[in-house]
């Protein structure tokens, strides 16, 4: 059975979104900051992000993507990114957690809508097999597994700015987690932090 890993970039001062952020501005204003590091430096809403990670950002992304299984995010997350054009961006099963199951434009497409976060596991283990469950936010559904128990690791990377506002990851989150350091990488666009949860 593979981990459940937790994964979300967040800013220095706690956000993963700036302000108002919505099928306009996924990230929120001023956010796309946060994912320069995916694309290798800056990009912006206006344009389709068409650059390539920097090599120590890429084996970040390869090494998660060599053991993913099965992938789950939040509705606002998935309306955030504005259905990744409507095609999933994993050759993995996307589970989203909904209230609005039936609302679902886009089942041939790889997305499957669940009710509820636990249900939504549930379903991504099963169909990840031996391979890992990737939590990957939004800040409400990351909040849901930490609260569940289930997640093996946490994997916070954190871009170097101050947004000063928008969503906040741990906003009302008050249960104790122990976390243990297991890895830091760090490329010039983030810093990837990986804790292990301790039982």
């Amino acid at each position: 059975m593979g981990k459940v890993v937790a994964t979300i970039t967040t800013s220095v001062d706690g956000y993963v979104t700036g302000p108002h952020a919505g099928p306009d501005a996924g990230l929120g204003i001023g956010g796309e900051r946060l994912h320069y590091w995916v694309f290798g430096g800056p990009w912006s809403y206006a344009e389709e992000p068409s650059g390539e990670p920097d090599p120590v950002d890429k084996t970040v992304l390869d090494n998660a993507m060599a053991r993913l299984g099965a992938v789950v995010c939040g509705r606002n997350t998935y309306d955030s990114a504005g259905a990744w054009g409507g095609s999933n961006p994993w050759d993995r099963p996307l589970f989203v957690v909904t209230r609005r199951p039936d609302d679902q434009p886009d089942a041939d497409k790889g997305f499957t809508f669940v009710d509820g976060f636990r249900a939504a596991f549930d379903r991504a283990r099963e169909a990840a097999g031996d391979r890992d469950v990737c939590v990957m936010g939004g800040a409400e559904t990351i909040r849901q597994a930490l609260s569940a128990g289930i997640v093996d690791e946490l994997v916070l990377t954190v871009a170097p700015l101050l947004l000063g506002e928008g969503t906040r990851l741990f906003e009302g989150f008050e249960q104790d987690i122990e976390l243990e350091r297991t890895d830091v990488v760090v490329s010039p666009w983030a810093t990837h932090l990986s804790y292990r949860l301790v039982r």
